[in-house]
């Protein structure tokens, strides 16, 4: 064998033995969750949309933050799971659960007959209402008062749900937006008339926004609903340890604490 032949080969079995040994301690994804090297816990791939405070928000250091980040953290301690958050749009959060490029998902998510059928959800860990805002002078005392005006949604939630089945699935005074403060900013601002959206948002936004001069409207044709938090179809095993997480942050106090934090009040 020539010089050169022999320099190739011990070139080849070098570079082969390095990406051998870079191979052996990459991270691979399966089903949207982090593997490590053999024998290491996987990291779950949590999807939240932080544009729903204060539930989920991005902070300064654009780190997901909120009522059920810290949920998800407390439960996934209880759980002996490891997790890391990603920042997902609700308009497709289901999807990217479905697709395998999420494992867990904890955004404010109403447990739905629905969505059943496209993936399976923990115990409840939040009961909530929609609850309709609209400025200071205006006349809207019930639900029904919002048919003939222009009513403001985030795309893809319950709000958006029973708006629809009031105006109807067309109606172009309907008016979609990808987050919910983006349509209290609207209604702010005078472009709609009204948002309908979950309670707890909309509380957050009118108490921390007193100059944008909005008050609130309940109505008793709003049914109760319950969030969960959502895996894939069939993931039985790590369903399982999410509802003993969520049973173990119920028993030790945990999860009145961090309701306290967000609502100044135990649930």
């Amino acid at each position: 064998m020539s010089m050169n032949r022999r320099a190739f080969a011990l070139a080849l079995v070098v570079s082969s033995g390095l990406l051998l040994a870079a191979c052996g301690k990459k991270e691979e994804s399966v089903s949207g969750r982090s593997v490590g090297p053999a024998g290491s816990q996987p990291v779950y791939v949590v999807g939240s949309d932080a544009a729903y405070a204060p539930f989920e928000y991005e902070t300064d250091t654009r780190q997901v933050a909120g009522f059920d980040i810290d949920v998800m953290k407390a439960v996934a301690d209880k759980a002996g799971i490891s997790i890391r958050f990603i920042n997902t749009p609700f308009e497709g959060i289901f999807n990217s659960l479905v697709q395998g490029d999420r494992d867990i998902l904890i955004s404010a998510i109403t447990i739905t007959d629905e969505r059943r059928k496209q993936m399976d959800f923990s115990a409840p860990y939040f009961e909530a209402s929609q609850l309709i805002a609209v400025p200071s002078g205006s006349k809207v005392s019930k639900f029904e008062d919002l048919k003939a005006l222009k009513v403001g949604v985030q795309t893809a939630t319950t709000g958006d749900e029973v708006v629809q089945k009031l105006m109807g699935k067309n109606n172009p005074s309907v008016k979609r937006f990808e987050g919910t403060p983006l349509a209290l900013k609207e209604l702010e601002a005078g472009g709609v008339d009204a948002v309908v959206a979950d309670n707890g948002v909309v509380v957050n936004f009118v108490t921390n926004n007193p100059d944008a001069r909005l008050r609130t409207v309940s109505d008793e044709a709003f049914p109760k609903e319950y969030y969960g938090i959502a895996v894939r179809k069939g993931d039985a095993e790590l369903l399982d340890k999410i509802n003993k997480g969520i049973d173990a942050i119920r028993s030790d106090g945990t999860y009145d604490a961090i309701y306290a934090r967000y609502f100044g009040k135990k649930p």
